[in-house]
């Protein structure tokens, strides 16, 4: 059966995740040096199928395009090239980062894990995926 993978674009780093076959529950896959995020997708869809990438649209907080919203609108153009069957939707991602942090503090980390921005952007990237999944089921 066929996954769901989220992305959640960063200057720096990547974060990924991916339901279960079943597209029941999101989990976090990886954060990537997004320098090398092309290579891990087409890495990761050699051995799994992908029937949706869901990649995270930055927006300011009154819709407006912020500083990455162009290089998220440039990965949307590669990925649908790159991955012509597979295809790609543009998710709101507003507040995925507070909430992830959030859930940090929440599940009793502590403050010294809860600086890993690599963990971060993975659980935001699940946070984006969780929300697009519990939508579809309303």
């Amino acid at each position: 059966m066929a996954r769901i993978l989220a992305i959640d674009y960063g200057k720096k780093r990547t974060g990924l995740a991916v339901t279960d076959p079943l597209k029941i529950i999101a989990s976090g896959l990886a954060t990537v040096d997004t320098e090398q995020l092309i290579w891990q997708l087409k890495q990761y869809f050699a051995k799994e199928t992908v029937e949706l990438i869901l990649l995270g649209h930055p927006r300011k907080l009154d819709g407006s395009d912020n500083e990455i919203t162009p290089k998220v609108e440039k990965l949307f153009g590669q990925l649908q090239k790159l991955f012509p069957d597979i295809p790609v939707k543009l998710i709101d991602e507003r507040f995925t980062s507070k909430m992830a942090f959030q859930s940090m503090i929440d599940s009793g980390l502590k403050k010294q894990d809860r600086q890993n921005k690599a963990l971060i952007d993975e659980i935001s990237a699940t946070i984006l995926l969780q929300g697009y999944l519990d939508g579809q089921q309303s």
